[in-house]
């Protein structure tokens, strides 16, 4: 830390109100990677940033302090014949678009080295998804990470020790210090990851509705927009889209379960659903960022002749493979991804169709279930979850169950069917009664100056 500035009193600056310099922030950051910081310091500065929030100014010179708090990834010495693309979610249930969209990236000539997370209270998490493979190494060296990325135009793994560490000390303190839902920290935090990645462009996908980080249209419109204001500044062409998250995003949930929706979509033993219209439309927009596609219509043709040809499914396959797990996985995923032993339907109290569903609660009965983590080191059940999700809308009876458990025991699927019950409200209507949320709610795009 300098001795030009006492930590405590940047602390305190901040604390009465006042706008810290970018040179201020760089020391505070430098703090927090470098261990000069206290932990009562950085919960200090985190709880000040909570209260009294940043101007733009402000939350771009953190963002790129905490992507220069380690290894910024370069690319220009392998000289990739394309760009450098990346995707982010804010999070929610059923969503496995990172699974689909990186490998169908790749097959249009773009280049994805995606860092990605475990899930976060009822939301899933890429990395977890991707553990239920068996063998996927989501640590590999760096070396190993950069000739994946070369060879097969996509590699998923997790962050590493080098990639933004003042985030990693940050985020744990604010865990525990009641700041995580700090706008400036969110912002920092996800982009710092993503930015140190030397990408030429981002798409994000920020999700609105009652499984989403933040429920409201309003709040999840303020943090898209804060992203890509952010982002562009820091020198990233960023697309936002607001996406729908009052039910699962697709007709699954849990780990094993929707690697196997993943390649039912790459090898197109499915071809519709509301999952597939947002990993599309994301793509479409990393594929103009990237200048893969002169238009809209122009990348979305080249996306479906990708994904029909199976070069996508390609791409996938090569990755699994490069990492470590099985060459046969689009193949025999059954032999080698987990299930359950038991499955049982669950069906509601009446008959009628799924007026309104508690999207958080059916992320957290997967989670009651051994799919998720109450606490952080828990262990996670890659087999357990749902299958078969109705969508709001959808009829069901004796015969059509509002979803299929997949658990360990008969005492879990149990408790599960009753936490679904309890968050899926089901009405004697028509099909016309019942309000659809529009699945992509908003765009915005923002150049680099």
């Amino acid at each position: 830390m300098s001795a030009r500035a006492l930590p405590q009193e940047l602390i305190r600056a901040k604390r009465d109100g006042e706008a810290l310099s970018p040179e201020a922030i760089r020391e505070l950051v430098g703090g927090i990677s470098d261990g000069s910081l206290s932990d009562a310091q950085v919960g200090a500065l985190a709880m000040v940033i909570y209260l009294n929030g940043m101007s733009s100014a402000e939350t771009v010179a953190l963002t790129e302090a905490v992507r220069d708090s380690g290894e910024v990834l370069a690319w220009t010495d392998l000289e990739l014949p394309g760009p450098v693309l990346d995707k982010h979610s804010t999070g929610g249930v059923g969503d496995l678009v990172s699974l689909v969209l990186g490998p169908w990236v790749a097959a249009c000539g773009g280049f994805v080295p995606m860092v990605s997370g475990r899930g976060l209270g009822h939301t899933g998490g890429t990395l977890d998804k991707l553990e239920s493979i068996p063998g996927y190494d989501i640590a590999p060296s760096r070396e190993r990470f950069r000739h994946l990325v070369c060879e097969a135009g996509v590699a998923i793994v997790g962050q590493t020790a080098e990639l933004a560490p003042a985030d990693r000390r940050l985020y744990a303190i604010r865990d525990v210090t009641a700041t995580v839902e700090s706008l400036p920290l969110i912002v920092s935090s996800i982009l710092g990851k993503k930015l140190a990645c030397g990408l030429d462009a981002l798409v994000m996908d920020v999700k609105t509705g009652s499984g989403a980080f933040m429920p409201t249209h309003e709040a999840s419109f303020e943090l898209a927009s804060t992203i890509a204001e952010v982002a562009s500044r820091a020198g990233t062409p960023i697309t936002a889209l607001l996406t729908d998250m009052s039910q699962p995003l697709a007709p699954c949930a849990g780990n094993a379960v929707e690697v196997r929706e993943a390649i039912a979509l790459l090898t197109c033993e499915k071809r519709d659903g509301r999952l597939l219209e947002v990993t599309r439309a994301l793509a479409a927009e990393l594929l103009l960022a990237g200048g893969l596609a002169d238009s809209r219509d122009a990348a979305l043709v080249l996306l479906d002749d990708r994904l029909a040809s199976g070069a996508a499914a390609e791409r996938f396959a090569r990755m699994v493979a490069g990492l470590g797990g099985p060459a046969d996985l689009l193949e025999r995923h059954d032999r080698y991804l987990p299930q359950a032993p038991i499955v049982h339907p669950v069906h509601a109290e009446r008959s009628g169709r799924v007026t309104q569903m508690d999207t958080r609660a059916v992320g957290l009965a997967i989670v009651a279930l051994g799919g998720g983590r109450r606490a952080p080191h828990d262990a996670i059940d890659p087999a357990v979850g749902l299958t078969g999700i109705a969508a709001l809308g959808e009829a069901v009876d004796g015969e059509r169950p509002l979803a299929w458990v997949h658990a360990r025991s008969e005492a879990d699927a149990k408790h599960a069917a009753a936490q679904l019950k309890a968050a899926i409200e089901v009405n004697d209507v028509t099909a016309g009664d019942v309000r659809l949320p529009t699945l992509i709610q908003d765009v915005i795009r923002r150049e680099a100056p």
